[in-house]
């Protein structure tokens, strides 16, 4: 059994590689990729263990990019989501759907290859090396008590905004123990100057730009894939069969649980700067900040020797 897994959710990477697939072009000097950089983080923090969840059909593909090389460095697995992989009585409800199920689903799919407390992360998101320390650290020291104890990985909003288009965070309320109380996903936050704003018509909003957001870095453990079971039936129940957009989405199952009173979450603390390929456009500025990393010691030229 490993210690701590570390799961990618990398099946929302498009239907082929090559150029026109944002979260697989290079950003470092031989070619490495935004994952690349947090398997690295969670290897150094104590990780042993990675599971890719990709679709089937990007399997050949997705070895060749990067799993294949991964395998040298730590234990490696896969977990396949699929749009038809829902129990048989939604199947004909749902004959329409092109659109993946979303993050709740993803994490579900992992269900016979995790055995261990996990981090959740996007595979498009550089998170630093900070959210993956803090994040080993919960995860193998956690205690058991009555409730379900989790653990989700802040950044600063102003960290997290991108120079080329809105980007959607969950933005969190943290009370004074550190916990979290609540959280709102929020869409199209963009960065005007030193504010966060958002422009609904004609009014904007200003956000502070030091609130404490969400970017899908969750540490679970196999106990809540038991919760993710239950409740994805609930929500396949309850979704309309026209409805192809509805996605069943780890922060809102865990506001909704947290309502509810059914669990704890450790809200730890990152003040790293974010970076992603949100928009095309943010390529370069992903590429130049590796660079500065590089020079700044923080990575080797080549990662895995």
């Amino acid at each position: 059994m490993s210690k701590a897994t570390l799961v990618i959710m990398a099946a929302g990477i498009g239907s082929r590689f090559g150029g026109g697939i944002k979260q697989l072009a290079p950003v470092g000097p031989n070619g490495e990729i935004i994952m690349d950089y947090s398997i690295y983080d969670a290897i150094e923090a104590g990780f042993d263990k990675v599971v890719f969840v990709i679709r089937k059909d990007l399997e050949k593909d997705f070895k060749e990019v990067i799993g294949n090389r991964i395998e040298k460095q730590i234990e490696v697995a896969y977990a396949y989501q699929e749009i038809d992989d829902i129990p048989q009585k939604y199947r004909e409800k749902f004959t329409g759907r092109t659109k993946p199920w979303g993050t709740g689903q993803a994490i579900l799919c992992c269900k016979d290859v995790v055995d261990s407390p996990f981090l959740v992360i996007n595979a498009d998101d550089y998170y630093g090396k900070d959210a993956f320390r803090e994040a080993y650290s919960y995860l193998t020291s956690m205690e058991d008590t009555d409730k379900m104890q989790i653990c989700m990985v802040s950044f600063v909003l102003k960290n997290t905004l991108s120079d080329n288009g809105g980007v959607t965070r969950g933005i969190c309320k943290v009370d004074p123990n550190g916990m979290l109380a609540g959280i709102t996903e929020t869409h199209n936050i963009e960065k005007d100057g030193d504010k966060a704003v958002v422009r609904t018509g004609g009014e904007i909003e200003e956000l502070d730009p030091d609130s404490p957001v969400s970017m899908n870095m969750w540490g679970l453990t196999p106990k809540f894939i038991e919760i993710l079971e239950s409740g994805f039936d609930e929500f396949l129940e309850d979704t309309r069969a026209d409805d192809l957009k509805a996605e069943y989405l780890l922060p809102t199952i865990i506001g909704n649980l947290l309502e509810k009173g059914k669990l704890d979450v450790r809200v730890l603390e990152s003040h790293d700067q974010w970076f992603g390929v949100t928009y095309k456009e943010d390529k370069e500025a992903v590429m130049s900040a590796v660079g500065r990393l590089i020079a700044d010691g923080v990575y080797p030229s080549v990662l895995y020797r």
